[in-house]
């Protein structure tokens, strides 16, 4: 990012490592991946279980200066919509705040999650300081009691836009930046900040990333918060899926990836023609 100009950059979108369950600065998308496929299970806990308050300072601490870098590299009231773990939502916001960015609003998209909390039966009969009259009174009682971690039914986004330059007509005119287009709708509807999209689209399971989002919801968001013809950032790119939907609905795009088998597969998705195609067009055509 320190070789891209500065206030070059209309609009970002991007999904950083949520810094839970090894997805921090030690990612390892092998192991990982393999974590994953043992029924959704990584380091002997179901994935998003393991509770540290040290991650939330990890998140933000990593994302301040990626955010000041953002800020550096977006135009005045350009956006940057960044996904993030619920739990962690505040320490992200916290981050680009502590950037300079206008936290304008929390986006939410709607989508079904597996559930993640479990019963203490387990942990009960495996007590050896109780009996097995007390284990068994015990286990009666919390039967219908588990862990905190309600069914996770959406993943939040910050809202958080580069503070513009004069009014928004002033701004705009100067940058093409800054307002919302209101003529884009998910369901013909004034656009609202919850978004319910299926998590489920052909291709996913073929290019299998952990956390890959559907290009319906990427290429909503692309058209929502910038014109046609802008340049969208995105210094996470995983494997291009965001690269694709922009590209498919006429914008530019600059990406950053560091794990080599993901590049390969961006790099393939974004020179063929499939990223071409509009996945939020009226026939309802979906991209991997």
């Amino acid at each position: 990012m320190p070789k891209l100009p500065e206030a070059s950059i209309d609009l970002v979108i991007t999904d950083p490592p949520y810094f839970i369950d090894r997805m921090d600065l030690g990612w390892d998308d092998g192991r990982l991946a393999n974590s994953a496929a043992k029924a959704g299970v990584i380091g002997g806990l179901p994935i998003g279980m393991k509770f540290d308050r040290r991650q939330g300072a990890e998140l933000q601490k990593f994302m301040l200066p990626v955010a000041e870098e953002l800020f550096r590299v977006l135009k005045p009231g350009g956006f940057c919509l960044v996904f993030s773990q619920a739990r962690l939502y505040h320490r992200m916001a916290m981050a680009f705040d502590e950037a300079g960015f206008e936290i304008r609003d929390m986006l939410a998209w709607k989508r079904e999650g597996q559930a993640k909390a479990f019963s203490q039966a387990h942990f009960i009969r495996k007590n050896s300081t109780l009996s097995k009259e007390e284990k068994a009174k015990l286990i009666t009682e919390l039967s219908v009691y588990k862990t905190p971690q309600l069914k996770p039914q959406m993943e939040p986004l910050v809202l958080a836009q580069k503070p513009r330059e004069g009014t928004f007509v002033e701004n705009w005119r100067k940058y093409g930046v800054g307002l919302v287009n209101f003529s884009e709708s998910l369901d013909g509807k004034c656009p609202g900040n919850v978004m319910e999209i299926s998590r489920h689209e052909p291709g996913r399971a073929r290019i299998g990333h952990l956390t890959v989002k559907p290009q319906r919801l990427i290429s909503h968001l692309a058209r929502l918060f910038s014109r046609a013809g802008g340049i969208v950032l995105d210094p996470f790119a995983g494997s291009g899926s965001h690269g694709a939907a922009v590209l498919g609905n006429g914008r530019r795009f600059i990406g950053f990836e560091k794990e080599g088998r993901y590049i390969g597969i961006a790099r393939s998705r974004l020179a063929s023609g499939a990223c071409q195609q509009d996945p939020g067009n009226s026939s309802g055509a979906h991209g991997g």
